[in-house]
């Protein structure tokens, strides 16, 4: 028979291997269940899928930011900058040129992605408060630029007049947002899927490396610094698309897609969520977007007050995020079920 102590010492392993266990489950259905509960919600919400759309291209901004600072630990506040560049080069494109909407988002991407990697080679070299006012100083002058290059960008005014084609011929952008809302919808989920293959590969094992001790990975022989340019710039490609996307479901790019408080916004979310977990950006989106929606309907005047009791409370109670407390609870509910 098993004595109390060796019953106990199972037991002792199995409470420490539930979080991390939990944490695995989760990862493997989180985009799964993602796209399940996205389908969900188009066929429960009709009337709401111009939010949900937002919703979609919002978590795709965020899961850019997500692999900066969860799994690369680079503080960024000038990440609108990259989603900027790539709504405005997208929008560009498509009045001018090409208004595919794979085109548009293979514009976005390039264009988030090539500004990613040259402002990243220039201040990744810096860390702390000195990086996070670098990254402010990018954001701002990708902001100036579209505001000055008035005839390309519309200025203040912002550029509209973007009609994108139907999807594969086939689906057209109608006005009750049907096909923005799945085709966002799909962006979304592939986003996540090609960001877990990612982070999950060789070089994303690496970049958490990096953050956890990058003196190790120098005696090793790699470079830290270039392991950061390059995810700074993958995460400007996710950025960029994102930047891409809206543009192409909003049909306009404004100023305020590369301002300072979009990329404040986004780290909310990811705070609200969870970094280091690639759902959690979706998680955070979902939260902060749909609680600004029905606080600014019921209080227009005082609804950022609700938002920031909401964040406090989750910085005290959940410090992980609105994820981490999902996979307390699925923690949980292994324990119990192993228990059984």
């Amino acid at each position: 028979m098993t004595s109390v102590a060796e019953r106990d010492g199972k037991a002792g392993q199995m409470t420490r291997r539930t979080p991390l266990a939990a944490r695995r489950d989760l990862d493997w259905i989180g985009i799964p269940l993602v796209a399940a509960v996205g389908l969900a919600a188009y066929w429960l919400l009709p009337d709401d899928l111009a939010l949900l759309t937002r919703i979609a291209a919002s978590a795709l901004f965020v899961l850019s930011l997500d692999l900066v600072l969860g799994y690369g630990g680079i503080a960024t506040l000038g990440q609108a900058a990259m989603f900027g560049t790539g709504a405005y080069a997208a929008g560009i494109v498509a009045v001018n040129w090409n208004n595919d909407p794979f085109a548009m988002l293979a514009v976005g991407g390039l264009a988030g992605g090539l500004i990613a990697l040259v402002t990243g080679a220039l201040i990744l070299h810096a860390r702390g408060l000195t990086l996070l006012m670098l990254t402010i100083a990018v954001g701002q002058i990708v902001q100036e630029v579209a505001n000055k290059a008035r005839d390309w960008t519309g200025g203040s005014d912002g550029l509209s007049g973007i009609d994108p084609a139907p999807v594969l011929g086939l689906f057209r952008f109608d006005m009750f947002g049907r096909t923005s809302y799945l085709f966002a919808l799909a962006v979304l989920v592939v986003g996540l899927l090609v960001a877990r293959r990612i982070v999950r590969s060789p070089f994303g094992l690496a970049c958490r490396g990096v953050k956890e001790d990058p003196l190790r990975i120098s005696a090793i022989g790699g470079s830290p610094k270039s392991y950061l340019v390059v995810l700074y710039g993958v995460a400007g490609v996710f950025a960029g698309v994102a930047g891409a996307l809206t543009a192409v479901t909003s049909g306009i790019v404004g100023l305020d897609s590369a301002g300072f408080p979009w990329s404040a916004e986004a780290l909310v979310m990811l705070v609200l969520g969870g970094t280091g977990r690639l759902y959690g950006a979706v998680i955070g989106t979902a939260a902060f977007m749909g609680i600004h929606h029905i606080l600014a309907a019921s209080d227009p005047f005082h609804w950022m007050g609700f938002i920031g009791l909401f964040l406090i409370g989750i910085v005290l109670f959940l410090p992980g995020g609105i994820a981490s407390g999902v996979e307390r609870l699925g923690g949980l509910l292994r324990g119990k079920g192993d228990g059984a």
